[in-house]
């Protein structure tokens, strides 16, 4: 498909190894600032976001968020305490992982996150 949208529509690039130069290079210079990985399902961008935290010994903060279990041997299965055996993630985070389908518990966290206080007579004081 990207062959034949690109005979029709010249000037697609699709440079895999820059884009892994960019994320590595974002997770490289965020020193001293920490870094944080909110991950929703798995897989390649999860393997990908994780690995660039490695270079910089470990992201600081991890939330993992899908339904796959650690017995079927899939990335997205695969616990926080994996990716801090590899550096992923540093061991003094407090890496969770929510076992929900993301699209339940991700729109949960962003309101939970941000409409604090919002509410009339709710305080966060």
């Amino acid at each position: 498909m990207l062959f034949c949208h690109a005979a029709h529509n010249p000037g697609l690039i699709i440079d895999i190894v820059q884009d892994i130069r960019l994320i590595n290079g974002e997770a490289i210079h965020a020193s001293p600032r920490k870094t944080g990985v909110i991950i929703l399902g798995g897989a390649v961008p999860k393997h990908h976001i994780c690995n660039a935290n490695m270079f910089r010994n470990g992201a600081n903060y991890a939330v993992y968020i899908n339904t796959a279990q650690e017995f079927d041997g899939s990335d997205p299965g695969a616990r926080p305490d994996e990716a801090v055996s590899w550096g992923k993630i540093k061991g003094s985070a407090k890496p969770v992982k929510v076992h929900c389908d993301a699209t339940i518990a991700f729109p949960l966290l962003v309101a939970a996150t941000f409409a604090r206080g919002s509410h009339s007579g709710n305080s966060t004081s």
